[in-house]
């Protein structure tokens, strides 16, 4: 099981969204199985998207996931959700700050695993 890892904005926007515990429970385990999970969003320096169901509501009524996996030794941050209605993609300058973001995430978690 990989390390995962829901930031404040990531926990922050899921309370926003209306995910519930169990919810972000499900997100945390499906990761730990498979951290690679979800298609790669060009633009964004590696990271992924993809869709869960809300409860009751079908993979229509369910969420967007961001999240990014930069290798084994790194854990698989949870960024951002938004509901599926909300928006279907990020803007450019969201892109761009996702990539920004996935840098310094990589580099100082890559750092920590090479600093003896």
């Amino acid at each position: 099981m990989h390390t995962v890892v829901e930031t404040p904005a990531y926990l922050s926007a899921g309370h926003a969204a209306g995910m519930s515990e169990e919810e972000r429970t499900e997100v945390v385990e499906l990761l730990g199985d498979e951290p690679r999970y979800g298609k790669v969003m060009k633009g964004t320096g590696g990271c992924r998207k993809f869709r869960v169901a809300g409860r009751g509501h079908g993979k229509s009524g369910g969420y967007r996931i961001v999240t990014v996996f930069g290798g084994e030794d790194i854990p698989v941050f949870l960024l951002t959700v938004f509901g599926k209605g909300e928006k279907d993609n990020l803007s450019k300058a969201e892109c761009n700050d996702l990539a920004k973001l996935t840098k310094i995430l990589i580099d100082t978690y890559g750092k920590k695993g090479k600093a003896k």
